[in-house]
């Protein structure tokens, strides 16, 4: 049997005052009721900066500039592999609040308090390599997180 490539997926960890977004699925779709980092799949010819400034227009109604990416990865979730794509991203100067759309529910969390929501299993990598970066830009004063 031969295996699918892995399907690209781009998150948005959308930076703000020391916190981070998460959006809660909704409890009729795959990993229902699970918190994540928005985004979703990269269209077929788009690059995965257009993926997710169009995933976070879709899905949360705000503009979105691109910070510096994250390392991607591969998650298996037994019946499917994603190659996750994540960004590190701030909200444009001009762009509105994000809204619920497409989630049940938005929480803005310190990167400590991600501990307490029950987080999708792809996003927990992106939380480490998230936590790495930050770490190595505040050491380095490339940024201020």
């Amino acid at each position: 049997m031969v295996k699918s490539p892995p399907i690209p997926v781009v998150c948005a960890v959308i930076e703000r005052k020391g916190r981070v977004l998460i959006a809660r699925r909704p409890a009729h779709k795959h990993l229902g009721l699970k918190w994540e980092f928005p985004g979703g799949k990269v269209e077929p010819g788009e690059s995965a900066e257009a993926a997710i400034i169009r995933e976070i227009q879709e899905e949360l109604g705000c503009a979105i500039e691109i910070a510096y990416p994250l390392p991607p990865f591969a998650f298996d979730y037994g019946t499917v592999v994603i190659e996750m794509i994540p960004f590190v991203v701030h909200l444009a100067a001009t762009s509105r609040e994000p809204a619920v759309t497409e989630h049940s529910e938005l929480a803005w969390a310190s990167i400590e308090e991600l501990s307490l929501y029950d987080l999708a299993p792809a996003d927990l990598p992106v939380i480490a390599s998230y936590r790495t970066a930050s770490r190595d830009r505040a050491h380095s004063g490339s940024g201020v997180i």
